[in-house]
């Protein structure tokens, strides 16, 4: 009988598609986890490969700033988590409108204090304020540090040099040594993160203000975040109408694809794609301390009931990638749901639901995952029809879905969640064995428990 669960599942060619193609997709889902506008990513690259080109920098030096730039955010979610813990906020919005707060401490202060704990009670704003005067250099040091160090490792799973690593790390550091984590000045901050840090506050200040709120806030930082230089050479091209046009064109994605394409066009093959779902995996699984690992898990499950069920070789090895990113449209949910101990109210529960479909979207732009976009965004589906998000009855559900769906739960059951402990391999499979015929395939429900039974010493 499982012979007969195979079907067919073939993806695009991965090695037609570059690198670069399937980052700026990518990036799409960095953005979210940051609070951006759709396309920050992009816009950053754009911005910084534009000053490097009018710098006359060496192609080995312009392919750096392009991904060091594009892939800026890489760490970002890592920190998500603690920032709406420290400042009881919702941490995309937090993130988002952080940015814009003009340079020195006073308006610092004034953000943070009037942003922490908003709509909560007057003793808790009271409890965070007070942590936040005690210790608040450490904190937004440590914040930072998280965020650049994990970014640089995960720059390191995708097989960039360190100097694209070393980049990423640095972003956070300025020209007077006024930055963290390390407060490096000067030249001694890699040529790639000056240019990212310069062009992603020169995006965040157009996209809220207009062309002359970003110069006007790139030339009011020259000297103490920006390298004079950098500053100087974005103020001479940034004078050209042109300039902003090319920022705004819908076709930003192609044109940014050109960008790389004069330089070298990077192929990804099978072993290449893989490990671009691990890397994201990471970054979806930082969101949130209680899901450490939950994407590569789910993805070896899924792998190996594929094989259980008779799918081949290829279709396994693609199954598992979509099992790997089915939550990556949790970067668009805010900690402050994720991690939330007690029950969602309605609009909580509505922003949660909500990854399921974001999923589906960030995966449809990437040219060898499309395929796959729709099947990993439905892994909350139910055989009864009640699922989310489109409600999809058995007969719609696609196989791989139902594969994903199994070991999605399971994993949920047997890990830590912000609102209980993880229950014991037993009472996990009990719980489910209710919802066969329900919630989840029988088929896959068997399949678990045979894998489950091979894995035990």
């Amino acid at each position: 009988m499982l012979h007969a669960f195979a079907s067919e599942f073939h993806l695009a060619d991965s090695s037609n598609t570059s690198l670069s193609e399937i980052l700026c997709a990518f990036s799409y889902a960095l953005d979210l986890t940051e609070g951006q506008p759709a396309g920050h990513s992009l816009r950053s690259c754009w911005i910084a490969s534009k000053i490097a080109q009018a710098l006359d920098l060496p192609a080995s030096e312009r392919r750096t700033v392009y991904y060091a730039t594009l892939l800026k955010d890489l760490g970002c979610s890592s920190n998500s988590a603690r920032i709406a813990e420290i400042y009881l906020a919702d941490d995309r919005s937090f993130k988002h409108d952080f940015k814009l707060v003009p340079e020195g401490l006073g308006p610092t202060l004034r953000f943070v204090f009037s942003r922490t704990g908003q709509g909560h009670s007057l003793p808790a704003r009271a409890r965070a304020i007070a942590t936040i005067l005690k210790d608040g250099t450490n904190i937004a040091r440590d914040l930072i540090q998280t965020r650049c160090t994990r970014g640089a490792d995960i720059a390191r799973r995708l097989r960039f040099p360190e100097a694209v690593a070393g980049a990423i790390a640095a972003l956070d550091e300025h020209w007077d040594g006024g930055g963290k984590p390390l407060g490096t000045r000067g030249d001694a901050i890699p040529l790639a993160a000056r240019l990212a840090l310069l062009a992603q506050i020169a995006d965040v200040f157009n996209t809220a203000g207009g062309p002359a709120a970003a110069r006007a806030e790139v030339a009011a930082r020259r000297g103490s975040w920006f390298d004079p230089e950098l500053a100087n050479a974005f103020l001479r091209i940034s004078a050209e109408r042109g300039f902003w046009l090319a920022l705004n064109d819908p076709a930003l994605d192609s044109r940014i694809g050109a960008v790389e394409l004069e330089e070298t066009r990077i192929p990804v093959d099978d072993d290449y794609l893989d490990d671009i779902a691990a890397a994201f995996g990471a970054v979806i699984d930082a969101k949130s301390p209680y899901t450490s690992g939950h994407s590569e898990r789910v993805g070896e499950y899924a792998h190996a009931l594929g094989g259980k069920l008779g799918m081949n070789g290829g279709d396994t090895r693609r199954l598992r990638r979509a099992a790997i990113l089915h939550d990556v449209g949790k970067l668009a949910v805010s900690s402050r749901v994720l991690e939330k101990p007690g029950s969602l109210d309605e609009d909580e529960w509505r922003e949660m639901r909500s990854h399921a479909e974001q999923t589906t979207a960030i995966l449809s732009r990437i040219g060898p995952l499309r395929e796959m976009a729709s099947i990993a965004g439905a892994h909350h589906e139910r055989l009864d029809g009640k699922g989310y998000p489109l409600g999809l009855n058995q007969m719609l559900i696609s196989p791989e879905a139902r594969i994903i769906t199994v070991c999605d739960f399971y994993d949920a059951l047997t890990a830590d969640r912000p609102y209980r402990a993880a229950m014991p391999v037993e009472q996990a499979l009990k719980i489910m064995a209710q919802e066969v015929g329900k919630a989840i395939y029988g088929p896959c429900f068997e399949a678990l428990k045979a894998v489950l039974g091979e894995q035990t010493p």
